[in-house]
């Protein structure tokens, strides 16, 4: 079904400077307010913040995104911690609520992917499908916890 959205996007938005794990799905560290204004030029039309309120961001991004006609949702997500049911359920809800193409980002992108690793899991993906998942969706540092959740997800 993602494959029906793809053309809606022009052609130019694969130069985002974004990775793209699935079609409609962009992830990000930070991104600056160029960057944000590109992507609603682009056609992304929701951003998803896991960073924490306290993160310095280099600019006002909710009001930015306000600006820029996006819909903005903040999801706290504090590193191994914040990877929670409630936060992996809040991120399922924020992207299946999302009208059209979605950045989905925090500082770095480890945190975007670690917690869609998480949700891939939950969707049927293994363990090692899961964290190939997130490592092209930006995970870093967090995969060893994030393997050791999704393990004891599927000892279940």
């Amino acid at each position: 079904m993602a494959a029906l959205f793809a053309p809606c996007l022009p052609t130019w938005a694969a130069e985002l400077p974004f990775a793209q794990p699935r079609p409609q799905l962009y992830t990000a560290g930070q991104p600056s307010a160029a960057e944000l204004q590109q992507a609603a030029a682009a056609g992304i039309t929701t951003v998803i913040d896991l960073r924490q309120p306290d993160e310095a961001r280099g600019f006002d991004e909710t009001a930015a995104a306000e600006r820029l006609g996006l819909r903005y949702v903040r999801i706290p997500v504090a590193g191994a911690a914040g990877l929670t049911d409630a936060n992996a359920q809040a991120l399922r809800t924020a992207l299946a609520q999302s009208q059209g193409p979605v950045l989905l980002h925090c500082a770095s992108g480890n945190r975007a992917g670690a917690l869609l690793a998480v949700l891939e899991a939950r969707d049927g993906a293994s363990v090692d499908q899961a964290l190939q998942f997130g490592r092209e969706a930006g995970m870093t540092s967090l995969e060893a916890p994030t393997r050791v959740l999704l393990e004891q997800d599927a000892a279940r």
